[in-house]
């Protein structure tokens, strides 16, 4: 399915199913997530030949991880849309520009998942790489995996303005709790970090925590109790 007919089929759901959709692919951010987390722990960041031996040894949960990151990065585009959707009645123009910043992060963490999946590429043994000795190669594996970890780092900043303005749609929205978008905007803060590394490093697990929190309460909500779906028509019709 492409994405103008996807769109086609969220603008035309109900407000309370939008939101309950976009609870169940928040969650599926957070699962897809969950599952790659394995795959990053055999990376030893500074022992190239300890992490190439955990990246032969363990290739099919390597390749696991880099699967769920992709499926990671279908899912929150899902939930992009669907949140263009159901914040359009309260300001388009912010919305709009909401989804801009996802999509874009989505777009860095994707092209970004190549880097991911290099360092197999590397280690693989192909003929071509024979002219490298296998200390240049392990080197090679987790320079490409440090690349990949910036290039993260990238989208999370744009994920961080996403956040940001999500809450502020909550705040100005009728039809959601006004804590959510509070919870939502220091979440953004919290990946806005990543703007200056040491930063985050420094602020580490805190920031994380913030933004664990603002979108897990957000997907929780979403799933058990929606939207109320007369405050979204009444803001939709004065809109």
């Amino acid at each position: 399915m492409n994405t103008a007919v996807m769109k086609e089929r969220i603008a035309e759901a109900s407000p309370r199913l939008k939101a309950r959709m976009a609870g169940v692919f928040y969650l599926l951010t957070f699962l897809t997530g969950g599952v790659a987390v394995p795959s990053f722990r055999l990376v030893a960041d500074s022992d190239a030949a300890a992490t190439a031996s955990n990246i032969l040894a363990h290739e099919a949960l390597f390749r696991l991880g880099f699967a769920a990151l992709l499926i990671n990065v279908a899912v929150y585009i899902t939930v992009t849309l669907l949140f263009y959707e159901l914040f359009k009645p309260v300001n388009r123009s912010l919305s709009l520009l909401a989804a801009f910043f996802s999509l874009v992060g989505c777009a860095i963490q994707a092209v970004s998942s190549a880097f991911f999946l290099a360092p197999l590429i590397v280690l693989g043994g192909a003929q071509s790489l024979s002219v490298f000795k296998v200390e240049q190669l392990q080197a090679q594996a987790l320079m490409f995996f440090k690349l990949y970890a910036q290039a993260y780092n990238i989208g999370l900043v744009f994920f961080g303005f996403y956040c940001l303005l999500i809450g502020c749609l909550i705040l100005r929205s009728t039809f959601l709790p006004r804590v959510l978008g509070v919870l939502m905007a220091f979440a953004g803060l919290g990946w806005l970090t990543f703007l200056w590394p040491p930063l985050a490093n420094h602020l580490s697990p805190y920031n994380l925590a913030a933004g664990v929190l603002g979108e897990g309460s957000l997907t929780l909500w979403l799933l058990a109790m929606g939207v109320s779906v007369q405050r979204w028509k009444e803001q939709a019709s004065a809109a």
